[in-house]
């Protein structure tokens, strides 16, 4: 990279399955350095794998990039169709005597890999055609192109998070550019679309460096610059051990779908391995200013669903109401079937927004909370609350809501009155309050009530109370 040249960074999933929390991150990562360096993020799908790959899994991860608010530039690269380029490489490496044609059959490595196994030696292609002549194959005879790789001496990647790793050259076998088929194997088309799309930085998982080691063997014998490497330490689930499935929801629109916000998604990945001093919350705009690549852990970072939760709760509190409300009405059109909210519902929930955040962690935790809110008329009673509302505690409704039919309709107002009947009558404000949250939302529980009826505003909260006045 010339001292003038802009980092170029990219995102390269396999679409064989959803975009899962750890490729979020590597995603994250990428998106945040190029916009720390005012470089470009570029977004590449490896869908090589035909069998595997599915449009579904594309569009998943587009629809989880676009949720993540990780925006890239340029348009997307898809890696299959640029398959002939691929092969043109593995071309010009042939005419340059730095790859060779193997026409070892799959019985001949069968029982390689048998006698390897027998002698209790590392299974790997031992050259057998490395230095024959093509002419000694019989005529027709199907091949793959494999690259002359350096047997002796070291294959060092230098990490910006590892530090320096070496691979011992006898130790790396002489990989397949071409399949027997024509078509290019995964490690020649990364290394391929890499140089072609000018990537400056590579920074992936950790499982790949071992993929480094063998991609270096192409980027040298074509004499392309070398990018700068960086393998992130693995996730690993709350137990310490390697994220899997038991641990729960993965893939990014199951954390969407729980309730957590991209704001929050992109503050908890980034402290998943990356740190600045003690600071948790970490806004995006804050995020790019700081980033850098040298920050970032080498030991594997652990999912902790308590810091995400009280993160989440932060952020919801601080977003703005009618962002939030449509939050939450994106949450209900998913469900099945979809719910979708009234312009009224809407009016009403941004303006209990403030109540409801107080104590909500998650999107699916408010709108659990607000549902009283969504519909008009009156409420049907869970058991808790159909205790509370004893024929006395109907007939306090009824009396109270009497005295406040005319009265200035405020949280404030509706609250003061309550004190004063409560004393009237006898009892404490909470023995008032609790048969109004339970005739006003159906439950027990609720965000401060007499706010609540405010939003509701005087006739949905008359009809309410009247509808479950009588015993």
């Amino acid at each position: 990279m010339t001292e003038k040249q802009k980092p170029v960074l990219r995102f390269a999933p396999s679409p064989t399955g959803m975009l899962h929390i750890g490729g979020a991150r590597t995603a994250l990562f990428n998106w945040l350095y190029a916009r720390h360096t005012e470089g470009t993020f570029r977004l590449r799908i490896e869908d090589t794998d035909r069998e595997r790959s599915t449009p579904e899994a594309v569009a998943a991860i587009i629809n989880g990039m676009m949720w993540l608010g990780l925006n890239w530039d340029d348009e997307i690269v898809y890696q299959f169709t640029r398959a002939s380029r691929h092969r043109e490489i593995a071309e010009q490496l042939l005419a340059q005597g730095k790859a060779y044609r193997c026409f070892a059959t799959p019985a001949d490595l069968e029982e390689l890999r048998a006698t390897q196994r027998a002698a209790g030696k590392p299974i790997r292609y031992d050259g057998r055609w490395r230095d024959r002549d093509p002419s000694e194959a019989p005529p027709g005879a199907p091949f793959v192109v494999r690259i002359k790789a350096p047997q002796t001496g070291d294959t060092i990647v230098h990490d910006v998070v590892q530090g320096d790793i070496r691979f011992a050259n006898n130790q790396l076998d002489d990989m397949v550019l071409l399949r027997s088929d024509g078509t290019p194997t995964y490690m020649l088309a990364v290394v391929v679309d890499d140089f072609d799309m000018g990537i400056t930085h590579i920074i992936r998982g950790d499982d790949h460096l071992n993929n480094a080691a063998r991609q270096l063997q192409i980027i040298r014998a074509m004499g392309w610059p070398v990018p700068t490497y960086g393998h992130l330490p693995l996730i690993h689930g709350p137990d310490g051990a390697k994220l899997s499935k038991r641990h729960g929801a993965l893939a990014v629109e199951a954390y969407r779908d729980m309730g957590y916000l991209p704001e929050t998604m992109r503050n908890y990945l980034l402290r998943l391995g990356w740190s600045h001093g003690n600071d948790e919350i970490i806004p995006t705009e804050q995020a790019v200013a700081w980033f850098n690549l040298e920050s970032i852990g080498k030991s594997p970072a652990r999912l902790d669903f308590k810091k995400l939760d009280n993160l989440n709760a932060h952020y919801l509190r601080g977003m703005d109401p009618a962002a939030l409300a449509q939050e939450i009405e994106a949450l209900l059109v998913r469900e099945t079937p979809p719910r979708r909210l009234s312009e009224v519902a809407k009016q009403r929930l941004i303006a209990a927004m403030p109540n409801l955040t107080e104590r909500a962690k998650t999107v699916v935790e408010l709108a659990a909370s607000a549902d009283f809110l969504f519909t008009d008329g009156p409420r049907a009673l869970d058991e808790p609350a159909a205790k509370i509302l004893t024929a006395d505690a109907r007939r306090y409704n009824a009396e109270y809501l009497s005295q406040v039919t005319d009265m200035p309709w405020s949280a404030t107002a509706l609250e003061e009155k309550a004190r004063h009947f409560a004393e009237a009558k006898g009892l404490k404000l909470g023995q008032v309050a609790q048969p109004l949250r339970a005739a006003l939302t159906g439950r027990t529980t609720s965000p401060p009530i007499f706010a609540m009826m405010e939003v509701l505003g005087r006739e949905e909260t008359a009809l309410r109370i009247r509808a479950l006045s009588q015993p």
